[in-house]
């Protein structure tokens, strides 16, 4: 029940949610949602879709704290009630006995997920690491996994998104070190911008802002949110208090450090607006400092680059992953994967979560170590891992639909592959007036958005446009001219191939014919 966020290809569209129409037609199979952590990519969705699903609901208390923040600022959204599990925990959900194990990850109280059934156990590991420091919470239970690779595991479903890098993801509490560097180094003032939901990370740049000598302020909804929510559990206990951003103005530039919101580049984010210089108590200048702390994700590449540009402008410096140790994946690497493997031992390995290329890595590697049977699968197929050996058994309806301001629905429904033809080549409205001889009682409306006003000669393209809606009325003889669908057919059909012919664009374009 997660999302994904739209590029350019979907105008307007405010969130990319899962189609979950073969869940929806057997509901009754379904016992329950457990949800392993509060990223946006695996509970993003869970406002929108659970009202169709109904389903009981398992959170951590973290992840709840965050969904119900979430709840109170979308106009709306259901009150989902949701059962607290917690770390080490056994719960039922329908014939499963589920246990959650602790990982690490970037963000509080990620889980691990092995499932009990009379076929056997299947381990769902989340998204998770290895980290012999995390800077919150417990480190990846390694005795949990041998446990259950000693009694016997049927297949484990593994996290592949560092599958193609070798070694080891190097700790969160390295991290800090390079953040207290660099913040140390830096003349002005030190802006951070990291994923609002990574709460260690948060946690890292307050220390080493303290241990600089500098106070905090925090920029962005989100982020304040997330941290309000990881306060109320205790995850910022012993950090100084954050600022006001009325205080700004009190503080010497060489003792603050800014923690934001915009790290991929979105354009109403914190630095987004401090780049722009659009912020009304806070700003950076000449000789302050911005970090990314934060891995770029693929499509947002130019976004950003538009925003350091901007701050380079400004005269401020950029600092990013490979000037100095100021980010690390919450994903496992390699080496990390063969671990997992020699504790659990499954029979089946399937590997999730990535590109096609994360997949068939991770699945390569499987197989190099050990594992009998390796599991291939991609959006929709239907899987079977017992009894018998690994298949899949069929291919279910899947896709994406769209929020979209207050609904929710196909690209079709939503208007989505129109409004994409219209960002690229704009929209022309026409409107003929047939008498009742059916001639043209004039010439007609025409009313052109988004569309070049001249040719390349300097003729206006309205002209052109309204000169072939002209010639396909009179080119249809008289009689004809009843069928108002023909008419404006043909009208269309002219107005569309004068704009192509002129501008080398087509349009899209509406006609009204009355008489």
């Amino acid at each position: 029940v997660g999302v994904t966020f739209p590029d350019a290809s979907l105008p307007g569209v405010d969130l990319v949610l899962p189609d979950t129409r073969f869940i929806e037609e057997n509901l009754a199979n379904l016992r329950g949602i457990i949800i392993t952590h509060a990223h946006e990519d695996h509970y993003g969705a869970l406002l929108d879709t659970w009202p169709k699903l109904k389903a009981p609901v398992w959170m951590t208390p973290f992840s709840a704290g965050l969904l119900e923040a979430k709840r109170q600022g979308e106009q709306g959204a259901p009150k989902i009630p949701v059962t607290i599990y917690r770390a080490g925990e056994k719960f039922t959900v329908g014939p499963f006995e589920i246990e959650a194990i602790p990982v690490a990850h970037s963000i509080p109280e990620p889980m691990s997920l092995a499932i009990t059934s009379p076929a056997g156990t299947v381990i769902h590991t989340g998204d998770w690491k290895i980290d012999p420091e995390p800077t919150i919470g417990p480190k990846t239970d390694e005795a949990r996994f041998r446990a259950y690779g000693d009694k016997g595991v049927l297949a484990l479903i593994c996290d592949s998104t560092n599958a193609l890098r070798e070694g080891e993801s190097p700790s969160e509490v390295a991290v800090g070190e390079g953040l207290k560097g660099v913040i140390q180094a830096a003349k002005g003032r030190v802006a951070v911008t990291t994923f609002s939901s990574n709460v260690g990370r948060i946690v890292s740049i307050a220390k080493a802002a303290r241990d600089a000598g500098r106070q905090c302020l925090v920029l962005g909804r989100s982020l304040k949110r997330v941290i309000d929510v990881a306060g109320e559990l205790g995850y910022m206990d012993g950090l100084p208090e954050f600022i006001a951003e009325e205080d700004f103005g009190f503080i010497p530039r060489e003792n603050l450090v800014i923690i934001c919101t915009g790290s991929q580049g979105e354009p109403l984010a914190a630095l987004a607006k401090l780049s722009r210089e659009e912020m009304k108590s806070v700003s950076l200048t000449a000789g302050d400092t911005v970090v990314f702390s934060s891995r770029t994700i693929p499509g947002n590449e130019k976004a950003i680059l538009e925003i350091k540009n901007r701050l380079i402008d400004l005269g401020v410096k950029i600092i990013e992953d490979g000037d100095a140790l100021v980010h690390v994946s919450g994903h496992p690497r390699r080496s990390e994967l063969r671990k997992m493997y020699e504790w659990v031992r499954p029979q089946i390995g399937v590997p999730v979560h990535g590109e096609a290329a994360h997949l068939v890595a991770q699945g390569s590697l499987m197989s190099t170590s050990g594992i009998g049977q390796v599991a291939q699968v991609r959006d929709g197929d239907m899987l079977r891992l017992a009894p018998g050996p690994a298949t899949i058994m069929d291919q279910v309806p899947f896709g994406r639909i769209y929020k979209d301001g207050r609904l929710i629905g196909t690209d079709q429904a939503m208007g989505i592959r129109d409004r994409r033809k219209l960002s690229f080549a704009g929209h022309v409205a026409v409107n003929v007036v047939l008498d009742d001889k059916y001639e043209l009682a004039g010439d007609p409306d025409l009313v052109a958005i988004g569309v070049a006003e001249a040719d390349g000669r300097g003729e206006s393209l309205e002209d052109l446009m309204i000169d072939a809606a002209i010639g396909a009325v009179d080119s249809i003889p008289r009689q004809r001219r009843k069928d108002l669908d023909l008419v404006q057919e043909a009208v269309r059909r002219a107005v569309r191939g004068a704009a192509n012919e002129a501008w080398g664009k087509k349009p899209l374009v509406t006609v009204f014919v009355t008489r």
